[in-house]
């Protein structure tokens, strides 16, 4: 018999940006363990492909478009995910971009800076907020829990030279769930974040895809290959399911061992 306490059926799970790389890697297992799948993306073409993706597992999915930079998109959004799904129990903040290209710091802009934040830290407080308002409402009508999860980055917690807008987003994002486990476990709501290492996505595609930095980079990776998408699904559905009951305000690190070597 299956271990039970990974079974997501009836669970609905939001997963932002997760119409590709580990957003849908993340959306797939858990379609899998038995959740409804709601994904927001901003391209329409690349969320109808996911959504395909994910209707093949028999499950209920909805693709909306929303850019989670603005608050307005991200009210919308939510409320048609509600209509629509009935219930959000797990929300993953899995949205972001990257610092485009690298430049030393006193050559960084207001713009470039702003522009990072909009997206990485502001996005993911207009989508945890949402969500939070809609699992503090549930459990005040005697249906406690929820599950907050942010995708973040190594770049948090290491030395991310001439990146300091995209490691500033990504650790005041741990920073935030850090201070969310704690305000809201009262209501049942966990929440914790996940940081990726050196992970193939679109957005990483042309570093990974340089000789000169793969051969910077992979000797100082364990496991010695790039991660992949489906390499945080297991994650996903752990935090989401009740085997995680007792895990909040953790920061789990999924990168091939690249920030012990």
């Amino acid at each position: 018999m299956a271990y039970s306490a990974f079974d997501l059926t009836g669970k609905v799970a939001l997963v932002t940006g997760g119409n590709s790389g580990i957003g849908l890697g993340m959306a797939k297992a858990l379609a899998e363990a038995g959740a409804d799948i709601a994904i927001w993306g901003t391209n329409a073409a690349k969320n109808e492909a996911a959504r395909e993706v994910l209707a093949a597992t028999g499950r209920r999915v909805l693709a909306l478009q929303c850019d989670v930079g603005d608050e307005a998109q991200v009210e919308a959004a939510f409320a048609e995910t509600l209509r629509q799904m009935g219930r959000v129990d797990g929300c993953f903040a899995n949205a972001g971009i990257s610092g485009g290209r690298q430049q030393p710091f006193l050559e960084h802009t207001a713009e470039s800076w702003n522009r990072v934040l909009r997206t990485n830290l502001t996005g993911a407080f207009y989508t945890f907020r949402a969500a939070a308002r809609h699992m503090v409402e549930r459990a005040g009508k005697g249906d406690p829990g929820g599950v907050l999860v942010g995708t973040a980055s190594i770049a948090a917690i290491e030395g991310a030279a001439r990146n300091e807008h995209y490691a500033a987003s990504k650790g005041g994002l741990i920073s935030m769930i850090r201070a969310l486990a704690v305000e809201l476990a009262r209501h049942g709501i966990r929440a914790n974040a996940i940081l990726p290492g050196w992970i193939e996505t679109d957005m990483t595609a042309k570093s990974t895809a340089d000789d000169k930095f793969r051969n910077a980079v992979m000797p100082r990776i364990p496991m010695r290959r790039w991660g992949r998408g489906e390499d945080f699904g297991g994650i996903a559905v752990y935090l989401m399911s009740s085997a995680a009951a007792y895990h909040t305000g953790d920061t789990l690190v999924i990168d091939g061992g690249y920030a012990l070597f």
